[in-house]
């Protein structure tokens, strides 16, 4: 059985208690001697490890951003969208965890079995219309009261969310989302079993001057297919994965067609300003270079090689002698 870590309060408050004498290190010690029994659960089965949590926070932390971006554009207004916490529960507790009148938009995720469900607080759902509607984004709460054309510009708008859900996950599976229904009460959508694992994932959403949660409910049997999918060695693979030999040659082959400026540099001096003024033709200045010494050959500025000058087929040319360590990588 796993260890239970103590937060830095807990420790500080067990320290405290020895100190004033409020507890004895003696009983302590036969507490710990004594068979310890965690309570379990069995309505709230845990089935997702601390790893597998972690990585759809990561693939919605993704999908926030992308939200983001989406609802910016739509609503021309500031939008912040964040990943507040990553939860497994009950559906039921879910359930009566969300206001008892609110905007439940139902996406299907195939080729995966079952759907999800995103939970839109009345206020972003009302601060969002107010934009559509060429208002401030001000939130008035009466979502039951949707009209026909509120309830088509609802979704028509999550509807487009679906694009950033495809490619929020596309790092695990290929999906193809559709929004398939938008109800406001959550007693009508039993969307499994009251005591099937959920996972609920929370977005701090802030439009405008209006903030609230949006929250994305995603039942075990749609993630069971990809479970394996969500280990923490699935993902190092897919960061340490070869690069495909296919493209890694067309690179290649493109970039020996890359055009670079090559130049010999015959010598350099300098000059004050009041000799460039009084220049007059047939003046001569003496460059830095020596005749005995070979040239600089530059590749887009930086020096490359060794060269001598000479002539090839009645044209001026220069012939690489070695090449300069440090310059450009080849």
């Amino acid at each position: 059985m796993a260890e239970e870590v103590l937060s830095q309060n807990e420790i500080d408050a067990l320290l405290s208690a020895l100190t004033t004498g409020d507890m004895d290190a003696e009983e302590l010690k036969k507490e710990e001697k004594e068979k310890k029994v965690r309570v379990y659960d069995f309505k709230r089965a845990l089935r997702f490890s601390k790893d597998q949590i972690r990585s759809i926070g990561r693939i919605h932390e993704n999908f926030a951003r992308l939200l983001t971006t989406l609802f910016s554009s739509q609503l021309r207004t500031y939008v912040n969208i964040t990943v507040a916490s990553v939860d497994q529960i009950p559906y039921e507790e879910f359930i009566r965890s969300i206001p008892k009148v609110t905007v439940l938009n139902l996406y299907n995720v195939e080729p995966l079995d079952g759907k999800i469900i995103m939970e839109v607080n009345p206020n972003i759902a009302y601060g969002m219309l107010d934009r559509l509607l060429g208002g401030k984004g001000d939130s008035v709460n009466k979502i039951d009261n949707l009209t026909e054309i509120e309830t088509i510009l609802i979704t028509q708008l999550f509807d487009k969310a679906t694009i950033s859900l495809k490619e929020a996950w596309s790092s695990l599976i290929e999906t193809e989302p559709l929004l398939e229904d938008l109800e406001i009460n959550p007693q009508f959508l039993q969307l499994v079993s009251p005591n099937e694992t959920v996972v609920v994932v929370s977005l701090n959403t802030a439009i405008g001057e209006v903030s609230g949660m949006i929250n994305i409910c995603i039942p075990h049997i749609v993630l069971e297919p990809i479970i394996s999918k969500l280990s923490v060695q699935y993902w190092m693979q897919n960061e340490t994965k070869k690069p495909d030999p296919a493209a890694v040659d067309k690179l290649s082959k493109n970039l020996k067609n890359v055009s670079v400026d090559a130049k010999a540099i015959l010598g350099e001096t300098t000059i004050s300003m009041q000799q460039l003024l009084n220049l007059k033709s047939k003046d001569v200045f003496a460059l830095n270079q020596s005749i005995d010494q070979p040239l600089i050959l530059k590749i887009n500025d930086e020096p490359k090689f060794h060269v001598q000058p000479g002539k090839f087929k009645n044209k001026l040319s220069v012939q690489v002698l070695e090449e300069i360590k440090g310059g450009v990588e080849e």
